[in-house]
């Protein structure tokens, strides 16, 4: 049996608009109820938003509310510090 390549999803920016594995992004969601939280797993039910482990791409997303416009609804201060904590975090370890 010849071994087989375990398909990588990919998922796009959407602030920079490019592709990439989807372990290297982190997912933003907006569930049913209008809440608008980091999801670690990306498992989440909800309107995903994916963005780079980047932090002047965050940067970059809080000052065009491009997340905002993506997920239809408005996002608050503290997303954008947990989007930097994750990137940090991740980083250091």
């Amino acid at each position: 049996m010849p071994n087989k390549k375990k398909k990588v999803p990919m998922r796009k920016c959407v602030i920079t608009q490019e592709m990439f594995p989807k372990k290297s992004l982190i997912r933003v969601v907006r569930n049913k109820e209008g809440d608008v939280f980091v999801d670690t797993t990306g498992k989440k039910n909800g309107r995903g938003a994916y963005v780079s482990k980047d932090l002047s791409v965050v940067d970059q997303a809080e000052q065009s509310k491009e997340l905002e416009k993506h997920l239809n609804a408005s996002i608050p201060t503290e997303i954008y510090q947990e989007l930097r904590y994750e990137i940090e975090g991740d980083q250091s370890g």
